[in-house]
């Protein structure tokens, strides 16, 4: 089965392809660097990565472009306010957010491009504009795309440029302009203002003619597929085609991708509903960064994601299944096959299914179905003697294939809160730390080598017939969040 999305623009699933016959070409709209990311902008980035990965399980090579929007109005206010230059100021949440796509386990890309560092080419392509007398410039040095120039304007989103009235503003920027139907390309700067001296003038860029220069500087006039959240397709996506297309008059991106919203308890997330998050303060609450990155991901991108605190603790009991059958079946003793294997068919199938699923237009609950589907079977089988090493083989290699895009079976969990325990301590945000963490991971708290340490203790404890202290061992893990679970093969704990 082909690898195939839904293309906005086309109102279809389309299959996904490289043009060049080498890599898929597609750019992702990245963040304004101005404060730390929420849980909103992290799911787009989850379900973009899920697209490359399904895409290389589908053996094409990737070339893959984000941008990073380190000017505009925010961040130019907000460093005015902290007394900063806007690269110093920026700097700081541009780390943040790579740190936050590590945690989450999202690759990055294969390029990354900063607004700042691409200037010239956004002022070249102003520059084509105005002379086919589509960019004009205003009293003030600001210039704009002149919207009735482009009759294919609302083919991505629908919009109907006849119903968008003058007066009825499709941009967020303060400045006049002849129509408010026309967006701006390049703003004039106020006193105080970063600026760059350019050949149309002392500026800085809009938002939009940004990601239309870094798009094609590294994938070209033309390419495979665009990526962002809903809330870009109109006007941000709308533009950036009016703006690349009147220029280069080739189709800007083939594929448009979108990611839908999520709400948090039910409600639409914002500060004064109380439910806005960022990733750090979820981690500082005590949950943990891959359960968070599987409840993201366990509802399709098209759909609307209800993000609830009970589905971060059914994420985290449904990842604790994946790593404790996971371990079950790679230290397990298996016998080798003395005829034909009752599992095979059924792992073979939960293989198919799996990435039937996500072939089928990234469905990542169906894929998620499918490899439970094959632990609760396989489990069954172990209980009653049936799994041969081959099956262990086989459930391995199909767990490999599972993780390579859910990526979630490795524990890290513990180092990535520990990460923002300290980073909470830099920034004074102790506070926000709940009471668990603090015991978990804060001052006092136990290492790995101290659990281990404990661990062996109590073996030997048990093998000197010293069940006072074994037990008493155990509870004082227990009480530190560490869980024991002896086993024929030995003791394992993992921290709750």
């Amino acid at each position: 089965m082909a690898f195939e999305l839904f293309n906005t623009l086309s109102g279809t699933v389309q299959p996904v392809f490289a043009s060049d016959g080498k890599a898929l070409r597609f750019y992702c709209c990245g963040p304004t660097v101005y404060d730390y990311g929420h849980i909103g902008n992290f799911r787009t980035f989850l379900h973009v990565d899920v697209l490359r990965r399904t895409a290389r399980l589908n053996g094409l090579g990737l070339h893959h472009v984000m941008n990073i929007t380190d000017v505009d109005d925010k961040i130019i206010r907000n460093a005015l306010a902290a007394g900063k230059p806007i690269g110093e100021y920026s700097a700081k949440y541009e780390k943040a957010f790579f740190e936050d796509l590590d945690a989450l386990g999202i690759e990055r890309p294969e390029d990354i491009a900063r607004a700042t560092d691409n200037i010239d080419g956004m002022v070249t392509l102003i520059q084509h504009l105005a002379a086919e007398d589509i960019a004009y410039q205003t009293e003030d040095g600001s210039w704009y795309f002149r919207i009735k120039r482009f009759p294919n304007y609302g083919q991505l989103s629908g919009k109907d440029l006849e119903g968008i009235q003058d007066g009825a503003r499709i941009d967020s920027d303060e400045y006049e302009k002849d129509s408010a139907r026309d967006f701006a390309l390049w703003k004039s700067t106020k006193p105080g203002e970063t600026s760059w001296e350019t050949a149309i003038g002392t500026g800085r860029p809009g938002w939009h003619i940004e990601c239309s220069a870094m798009a094609m500087k590294y994938l070209g006039d033309s390419f495979d597929l665009h990526a962002g959240g809903e809330d870009l397709m109109f006007p941000h996506h709308e533009n950036e085609i009016a703006q690349s297309e009147a220029c280069t008059h080739k189709q800007f991106a083939r594929h448009w991708f979108h990611v839908r919203f999520l709400l948090v308890e039910g409600k639409k997330m914002s500060k004064s509903e109380g439910n806005f998050y960022t990733l750090r303060d979820l981690l500082l609450k005590g949950y943990r960064a891959s359960a968070i990155r599987f409840l993201m991901l366990s509802v399709p991108y098209r759909h609307q994601l209800n993000f609830t605190f009970d589905g971060l603790t059914e994420s985290t009991n449904a990842i604790d299944r994946l790593r404790t059958f996971t371990t079950r079946i790679k230290t397990g003793k298996w016998p080798e096959a003395a005829g034909e294997s009752e599992l095979a068919p059924v792992i073979a199938k939960a293989e198919a299914d799996f990435i039937a699923a996500l072939n089928n237009d990234l469905n990542t609950a169906e894929a998620r179905a499918a490899i439970f589907d094959m632990l609760r079977a396989v489990n069954t089988a172990a209980d009653h003697g049936k799994v041969t090493e081959a099956d262990a083989k086989a459930t391995l290699a199909v767990l490999d294939k599972f993780d390579s895009i859910f990526a979630v079976l490795v524990d890290d969990d513990a180092e990535l809160t520990k990460a923002a325990l300290a980073w909470a301590e830099t920034e004074g945000r102790m506070a926000d730390v709940s009471p668990e963490v603090l015991e978990k991971f804060g001052a006092g708290s136990l290492s790995d080598s101290d659990i281990d340490a404990l661990v062996a203790e109590r073996t030997l404890a048990k093998k000197q017939r010293n069940f006072p202290r074994a037990d008493a061992i155990r509870n004082e893990l227990l009480e530190k969040g560490i869980l024991l679970e002896d086993s024929k093969d030995g003791v394992r704990w993992k921290r709750q």
